[in-house]
């Protein structure tokens, strides 16, 4: 990860309750609270924008400054966005020790997937777990991880196993060969359409068949006249 940390810079926040958060949030901002072991939690406002930058770098570590105290280093403990629109509604940080290792969660991006033989056969590589747990001092966490596919044939899997951390980091799983990274599909073939057959034609009694009846019948009635 980089040596200089990213900074979000945000105000002490007073106000609380429903209303005021959502007049925060129309105002184009964003409510949020610091933890730190041993110490109260403080609550705080971003602007939107600025959080959006800070999360979609994707720093696992960064420097939370709120104004009239100390910066702190922090990570993202939990983040709630709106169930349809997407946007950030609230940000939970944790303030962490720098001297003593943490658990987070980093994404894990592939690589050599336009390369891999399965995908050039038409195979369907799907990216199962997006992110993985990892043991590290803070300023040691990646911001990612990757995990090379490029010799991927079809019906292949990849499991946790098969991901390589930096020194320094440990992946945190009871059972790494089974967590299933990427799965590399056999072409999905599309159905063919059932073409109905034609329906058969109504059998028609033709007008013979009534007639050779009939013609039966009056020559009956003509012998028994006879």
């Amino acid at each position: 990860m980089s040596s200089e940390r990213a900074t979000l810079t945000a105000t002490p926040r007073t106000d609380f309750g429903s209303r005021t958060s959502k007049r925060l949030r129309r105002d184009g901002k964003v409510p949020g609270v610091v933890y730190s072991d041993g110490k109260e939690a403080t609550s705080f406002q971003v602007e939107s924008r600025d959080a959006r930058i800070i999360l979609g770098e994707g720093h696992a570590l960064f420097d939370l400054h709120i104004e009239g105290s100390d910066t702190v280093p922090v990570v993202v403990k939990e983040q709630q966005h709106h169930p349809v629109r997407g946007d950030l509604q609230h940000l939970d940080l944790q303030q962490v020790d720098l001297n003593q290792a943490i658990q987070a969660e980093v994404a894990v991006e592939l690589t050599g997937d336009d390369v891999s033989p399965g995908v050039k056969q038409g195979g369907v590589l799907e990216h199962v777990t997006r992110e993985v747990t990892v043991e590290a001092l803070p300023t040691e966490i990646p911001d990612s991880l990757t995990l090379d596919v490029s010799e991927m044939e079809i019906n292949d899997t990849l499991t946790l196993e098969d991901l390589t951390a930096p020194e320094g980091v440990t992946l945190v799983s009871d059972d790494p060969a089974e967590v299933t990274l990427v799965t590399l599909s056999p072409p999905r073939v599309e159905a063919e359409p059932e073409t109905e057959e034609p329906e058969s034609e109504p059998e028609v009694v033709g007008e013979d068949a009534g007639g050779e009846d009939a013609a039966e019948g009056d020559e009956g009635d003509s012998s028994d006249e006879e």
